[in-house]
């Protein structure tokens, strides 16, 4: 079976437009959590969210072009930007018919369709709807986009699994690699919903903090006093490309994916199953694929979204996979940092796994100041304080509503 590395990478999140700043900010513990200033949240429960900041789009995107291109849609064209050049990929050396694009959101434009429809509804009654809403709206004009702007005529679509959405997307692109239909494929997620609807109709649900006398410290995994997880967006690219070809042009390797899973819990909408049998399985079965054991996992990148039953069943999951190796791994959420991505979050911590492989550190969980009783107070949570660790093996987990399960596995690449 074909190997598949990791080639090159791209960030845009709330804690740093590119790589090197979402490093710095990783490194350093830093939340990406403030009061929103996209729309008028005074009549909201929920007032804060992790938004990318100081993000110009007409720096990177041609104004008439941008016009055209919903948020999630802009934050994808920069960070695949970023991950190509990092990548050294040279158009003019590529069979373009086995290069492809797979890409992860799982909403896609929500604020187009919702703009349309107040303008509508504000409105004289005439159905004066853009010409792009439809293209700009739906979720799979990422990867349409990304494809024409480098002229990959491979696979190319798009991945909708609520918050397993980007993850999906990496996993499908590692198969598409090892059965030998693409060279290389841009792979990833982006999401853009820190808008009326987006904000509203998961207050709710009651899923997002109301912590707003605090905002940077709302987010808080495996904390006793959490509420709920805070809202982000931004996005993560990866060049995932197969390794002979990548050993030709003498690319640089940042990782290799050694395994990947897929599962449902088949349990709830919304809810995790109570001991994490979705969990248990999809990392049981990323460790079948990477033919790798418990002990060679060194660091958990969990789902750790801040809810009070999503913590507890995941950690039950990683007991139960690990065993006695648990108290050895470092487990850490960084969404505690980024707040939650929802389909952009796969790709977004995988790339916190991957520079915890190239830079030999855990990111922390930060902001824990209660311990939970229902949490097994042995377990490294890695609270606070990145630390240092040779770092050899990530397991990447991302769940989704509908029951939807990920697990990635990242490797030190060796020859």
């Amino acid at each position: 079976m074909k190997r598949v590395v990791v080639t090159g990478i791209g960030a845009i999140t709330p804690i740093g437009n590119t790589i090197a700043s979402y490093l710095e900010s990783l490194q350093q513990g830093r939340s990406g959590a403030a009061p929103i200033t996209l729309f008028d949240v005074a009549k909201f429960k929920t007032q804060f969210a992790c938004e990318v900041k100081g993000f110009d789009v007409k720096k990177h995107i041609d104004r008439k072009e941008a016009r055209r291109m919903d948020r999630f849609t802009q934050l994808a064209m920069v960070a695949v930007d970023e991950a190509f050049e990092d990548a050294g990929l040279d158009v003019e050396q590529l069979n373009l018919d086995r290069a492809g694009v797979i890409w992860g959101s799982g909403i896609g434009g929500l604020g187009t369709l919702e703009s349309d429809v107040l303008n509508f509804a504000n409105g004289d009654g005439t159905p004066r709807y853009s010409p792009f809403m439809v293209p700009k709206m739906i979720s799979d004009i990422a990867p349409g986009l990304i494809s024409i702007k480098y002229g990959f005529r491979g696979v190319n679509y798009a991945t909708v699994s609520a918050c397993a959405s980007a993850s999906h997307a990496i996993s499908n692109a590692v198969d598409n690699i090892r059965l030998g239909r693409a060279d290389v494929i841009i792979t990833g997620g982006s999401e853009a919903v820190i808008t009326y609807s987006g904000i509203a109709g998961f207050n709710a649900m009651k899923a997002l903090s109301t912590r707003n006398d605090d905002p940077q410290t709302a987010s808080r995994p495996f904390d006793l006093d959490r509420d709920g997880f805070v809202m982000g967006e931004g996005s993560g690219a990866l060049i995932l490309e197969e390794y002979e070809h990548a050993k030709k042009r003498g690319a640089k390797i940042y990782a290799e994916v050694a395994g990947c899973g897929a599962t449902a819990d088949a349990h709830h909408i919304t809810a995790p199953h109570p001991e994490g049998l979705g969990a248990k399985n999809v990392m049981q079965l990323a460790l079948a694929d990477a033919k790798m054991n418990p002990e060679d996992i060194s660091y958990v990148n969990v789902h750790g979204t801040s809810t009070p039953l999503g913590d507890i069943a995941e950690t039950k999951a990683i007991q139960h996979v690990f065993g006695e190796h648990a108290y050895d791994l470092n487990i850490s959420s960084t969404k505690s940092m980024t707040g939650h991505l929802l389909g952009a979050a796969g790709a977004v911590e995988a790339l916190a796994g991957i520079l915890a492989i190239t830079h030999n550190f855990i990111p922390p969980t930060i902001n824990h100041f209660t311990d939970d009783p229902a949490l097994d107070p042995k377990l490294n949570f890695t609270f606070n304080t990145a630390q240092e660790r040779k770092v050899n093996a990530v397991l990447s987990n991302t769940f989704g509503f509908g029951g939807h399960n990920s697990s990635v596995i990242f490797k030190r690449f060796e020859v």
